[in-house]
């Protein structure tokens, strides 16, 4: 009786601290979800051990967001820049390190995704242009560069297929259009082309917009790059004809689509297989993945023993799930003509091929956590049996996948250029469901002369 109570209160133990992230900020997440962002600022406020404890980087991306989304740019940016700092700041803790080995890695703050750590500098870059402080946002694409710069340098050996960010250099173009500087807007628009036409195609299905086509040849013309504007002339495929600016300005809008993927957990099952040469093998054929692990000096003979009297070592990781977008296009009608918006940056994609990529990196030090936990296991089962069950049940409890991630990022960002055409510049948004349902929503705009305004529409 006295073990069967033990193995109901464990379960339910078990149970409790199964919970992914998205499942322990439900409340949060739904009130993002249906658009409630007063009711989101007071639940995150509300959550004083997050703003100070190993998720406190998360609790400020989600708190600038929170301030974007509800209109005070000013707060935003107060929390981006702090969570912007925290990542800087980060340094590897090699006790903490050790530590999760005997337990998960969510133990260890939160890192952000190399494509979560640019989207900062994107609602940063936002906010100023709101504010109409031009040279906040250019600090921003400037300290976009510089981290392009090292996430380019961060995977030399290439086995990474997010190593650059096509949307990034396109938002670094636009910017530098927008304060005038022509010849930088050109060098970006160049390098966000390069980058969609190699790495987005080939990794994310996704094309150079024709929009920034556009402000390629545009771009080129004004510096005067004949060579170069020829060029893409024959690439494109048209002969361009320069138009003289609008007279009331341009709108840049910006469409935030739906929300990203939320990380979840699976486990996939290693079984140990011989070699020759000293070294413990865990191999799993369904994935055609093979881990071998030396065991040297460092090892006691029991830790030796115990490991490899494994047969079967199961091991979690975590996994991203989408949330299906309920638009799928979206077009704006001004003054009897049709502007489709272009999708810049697919963060779905990039948020599963970037996962899968550093799982196969982090699949070793997974197993050997797991492969340490179930040989600790062992050699207390050897000493006494309801040692090796209870050893048994906190290795189960604390296994579990780091299920963390930004999860109010958009699904994609998709954008174009307007020219406005009068002081006052009424139009409408038209956003289009799979199954052929529409929504539209009304905006106005008014035009300033030699000006190029910014607006970001969000649909969730």
């Amino acid at each position: 009786m006295i073990r069967l109570f033990v193995v109901v209160i464990c379960s339910l133990f078990l149970f409790s601290s199964c919970a992914t992230w998205y499942e322990r900020t439900s409340e949060f997440q739904q009130t993002v979800e249906t658009g409630n962002f007063e009711k989101a600022d007071k639940l995150l406020r509300k959550d004083k051990k997050m703003a100070r404890g190993k998720n406190k980087i998360l609790f400020y991306l989600n708190l600038g967001y929170v301030e974007f989304m509800a209109g005070h740019p000013k707060e935003s940016n107060q929390a981006f820049e702090t969570a912007e700092n925290l990542i800087d700041e980060q340094v590897r803790n090699p006790a903490l390190q050790a530590a999760v080995l005997l337990s998960n890695p969510e133990i260890l703050p939160y890192k952000p995704e190399d494509f979560e750590v640019i989207m900062v500098n994107f609602y940063k870059s936002m906010n100023y242009l709101q504010m109409g402080d031009m040279e906040g946002a250019l600090v921003e694409v400037r300290k976009i560069n510089i981290k392009l710069q090292q996430l380019n340098d961060k995977y030399p050996d290439h086995k990474n297929r997010y190593q650059q960010d096509a949307f990034a250099h396109l938002l670094m173009g636009l910017i530098y259009d927008a304060s005038g500087n022509y010849n930088d807007a050109f060098i970006a628009y160049r390098n966000a082309f390069e980058t969609y036409q190699t790495d987005y195609q080939k990794n994310f299905g996704l094309g150079a917009p024709e929009q920034l086509k556009q402000d390629l040849m545009r771009t080129a013309y004004l510096c005067g790059f004949t060579s170069e504007l020829k060029q893409y002339e024959t690439e494109f495929g048209e002969q361009y004809r320069y138009t003289a600016p609008p007279p009331y300005g341009q709108l840049i809008f910006f469409w935030l689509n739906g929300l990203g993927p939320v990380k979840s957990e699976w486990g996939i099952n290693f079984v140990k297989e011989k070699r020759g040469d000293g070294a413990i093998v865990f191999h799993n054929a369904e994935y055609g993945l093979t881990f071998p692990f030396f065991w040297g000096a460092g090892y006691s003979a029991d830790e030796q023993n115990s490991l490899a009297d494994l047969k079967i070592v199961r091991a979690v990781f975590p996994k991203y799930v989408e949330r299906p977008l309920q638009y799928t296009q979206a077009d704006i009608n001004y003054k009897g003509q049709n502007y489709g918006l272009e999708i810049a940056e697919d963060i779905n994609q990039i948020a599963f091929k970037t996962l899968h990529d550093r799982m196969l990196r982090e699949f070793s030090t997974s197993l050997l956590r797991v492969a340490t936990k179930q040989g600790i296991q062992y050699a207390a089962s050897k000493q006494n049996e309801w040692i090796g069950f209870f050893v048994g049940l906190a290795n189960a409890a604390t296994e579990k996948a780091d299920t963390r991630n930004w999860q109010t990022l958009p699904y994609t960002v998709s954008y174009r250029r307007i020219p406005l055409q009068n002081q006052e510049n009424k139009m409408v948004l038209n956003c289009y469901s799979s199954r052929g349902g529409k929504i539209s929503q009304e905006f106005t705009f008014i035009g300033k002369p030699k000006k190029t305004d910014f607006f970001v529409y969000s649909t969730l």
